[in-house]
């Protein structure tokens, strides 16, 4: 039952759901340390994931470059979102370091007022309601190209957006919506930017906030400057000199950068937030493999401020201690799977079974993964609703696994279908569509012969793979495996149709944690044509369970009943949740808080 309030104005105050008393749209400061009037000082270098260097800048962010590598960890220190997320480990808003205050719902959650604080780009123009409409203007035009666009949501559930001034942004929606909901995963994805970008080429001039008849103003032109910007975001060489990624509103800004992987950050003296940098350089260093990483921390001379240990090597904790460092675990909001490709013109039909899907599940043995390769650092995977850090939204279905390791279950539950082995390999002997049939789409004589590819470097995945390899053989399922960089992985998991959608099982190790999208519903993720549904998952019902969770007057109970689904229709293959990493962090590097969101706020930390 809708509760109607039509003429009631009201902060977005906490909402607290079940026993817990979390709070879903909590607010707070960071804890972060105090700004510092003395000059900036020291060097602090952090170590990125295992082949995962940030390889696209700018801050509307196509799937193929959706990582937290690019966003929370490069993106993030430079342009700032409209809305911050994480305090303390905890997955919530972070009123201080937003760039606005909280959102005003009214007009029976119709209406959404925001007020911008008072921040400054790098080139001397303020941050204003202008940059929020350049960004709508982008959205509107190009949201085929925005990964977390998803179909009938943001932009499409918005009416018409206007500035009535330089610090106001007044949004009018098609319907009523959650405002817990439209706050962590719709304004979440907004990322004010300079009028400077408004242009289609480099060698135009950066135009005047105050010019008319700029580019984005119309759809043509939008389209226009999207592709002029998308056409610069990749030469990770040229992003530190170039007039475009220079101008910053962040307490960042590139010093050098390449395509190595190494980033070098400078503070933005520009910077008007809350927390100003302390540091004078903050360095993102590459790197191809977890040892490489380990051992260059290992050598003890300083190289790494800030670096993990990778699970090989989790029974030499006492020795990176003894060498000056501290140890914490950095557990992020999310889940880990791997996707298969349902518009795979030859396996799609395959994957579309359930019972494959369900027979595939039993091969993975989280809690025994998580014991031997990830050495407990991890949490096991059962629906897409995270079950760490703490929080109330993963009910009793996210926190039970309905497909525990079982090679017989898998075996039963392909030969009730058709299959036979043969050879070792279980082959297709009873096609059709009956319920006791291989399914529609397979031909008798097919194969369980599948290729899988996954992420290179990190030892506890290629455990993982090879383990889940030899149960799939057991259960007469043979796997193919093979190795590539993160990045590449992750771009070949690319939405696809026709005779060249080929790829057929892509795992890149590190699954999904929930930005911008913070609030995990999973509309990006299982919508059908949602920017970041990348295998292909067209469902009915999933589209129902999750618009549910968008609109609903009881959003435990719907954001339940989605989460029950997903965990027994299985639209991807859930795999554990490692940590994102056992931190390794110099004793003298101060300030540091783990955010749940992965995001890094350097400007907080302090040597000494």
């Amino acid at each position: 039952m809708r509760h109607i309030r039509p003429s009631r104005r009201r902060l977005l105050l906490p909402l607290l759901v079940g026993a817990t008393g979390f709070a879903l749209a909590a607010c707070g400061t960071s804890g972060a340390a105090e700004p510092s009037s003395a000059s900036p000082h020291g060097v602090v270098t952090f170590a990125e994931q295992v082949g995962a260097a940030p390889n696209y800048i700018f801050p509307f962010t196509a799937s193929q470059y959706f990582t937290v590598d690019n966003t929370s960890q490069f993106q993030f220190l430079m342009y700032r979102p409209l809305y911050f997320f994480g305090v303390a480990g905890r997955p919530v808003i972070n009123a201080e370091l937003s760039l606005a205050a909280l959102p005003v719902y009214s007009n029976n959650d119709t209406t959404v007022t925001i007020t911008l604080k008072h921040y400054m780009w790098s080139d001397g123009e303020p941050v204003t309601s202008r940059d929020v409409i350049f960004w709508m203007n982008l959205l509107k035009a190009n949201k085929a190209n925005w990964a977390a666009y998803v179909p009938g949501a943001f932009p499409d559930n918005v009416a018409s957006y206007s500035a009535p001034n330089a610090s106001t942004v007044v949004f009018h929606l098609t319907g009523k919506v959650n405002p817990t909901w439209f706050t962590y995963n719709e304004l979440s994805q907004i990322t004010p930017l300079p009028i400077a970008w408004d242009r289609t080429s480099l060698s135009q001039p950066a135009p005047s906030p105050s010019a008319a008849n700029l580019p984005d103003t119309t759809t043509s032109g939008a389209k226009a400057v999207y592709t002029f910007l998308n056409s610069q975001a990749t030469n990770a060489n040229a992003w530190a000199s170039s007039p475009i990624w220079s101008v910053v509103d962040g307490p960042w800004k590139l010093k050098s950068s390449s395509t190595t992987g190494r980033m070098v950050f400078v503070p933005n003296p520009s910077y008007t937030g809350p927390v100003k940098p302390s540091l004078s350089e903050f360095v993102e260093l590459p790197f191809t493999s977890d040892t490489a990483e380990f051992n260059t921390l290992r050598a003890g001379n300083g190289a790494i401020t800030y670096g993990y240990v990778p699970s090989t090597a989790l029974s030499q904790l006492g020795v990176v201690r003894s060498i000056g460092y501290r140890i914490e675990p950095w557990v992020e909001f999310g889940f880990n799977y791997f996707v298969e490709n349902f518009n795979n013109p030859t396996y799609g039909p395959l994957f579309k079974q359930t019972y494959f899907r369900q027979a595939f599940q039993h091969l993975v043995d989280q809690p025994q993964w998580i014991s031997t390769f990830l050495k407990g650092y991890g949490v096991p995977s059962y629906s897409p609703v995270p079950l760490a850090p703490a929080n109330p939204y993963a009910d009793a279905a996210s926190r039970h696994n309905l497909y525990p390791y079982s090679i017989s279950a898998a075996k039963s539950l392909l030969t009730s279908h058709g299959w036979t082995m043969v050879n070792g390999v279980m082959t297709c002997e009873r096609p059709g569509t009956a319920a006791t049939d291989c399914g529609a789409g397979i031909a008798k004589g097919f194969t369980l012969t599948l290729s899988l590819q996954y992420a290179s470097g990190t030892t506890s995945i290629t455990q993982e793979m090879d383990a889940l390899q030899s149960a799939a053989a057991s259960a007469g399922i043979k796997i193919n495996l093979s190795q590539a960089p993160f990045n590449t992985v992750f771009a070949n998991a690319a939405p696809c149709s026709g005779s060249s959608c080929t790829w057929q099982i892509e795992n890149w190790g590190a699954g999904w944690e929930y930005s911008p999208d913070d609030y995990p519903t999973g509309g990006e993720l299982y919508t059908t044509g949602a920017g970041s549904n990348v295998e292909g998952w067209n469902d009915p019902t999933t589209n129902r369970l999750i618009a549910a969770t968008h609109t609903s007057s009881n959003p435990q109970a719907a954001l339940d009943a989605y989460q029950n689904y997903m965990a027994r229709v299985l639209p991807v293959v859930y795999q554990p949740l490692a940590d994102y990493q056992v931190s390794a962090i110099a004793n003298d590097l101060h300030g540091v808080s783990q955010n749940a969101f992965l995001n890094l706020t350097p400007e907080a930390w302090r040597l000494g």
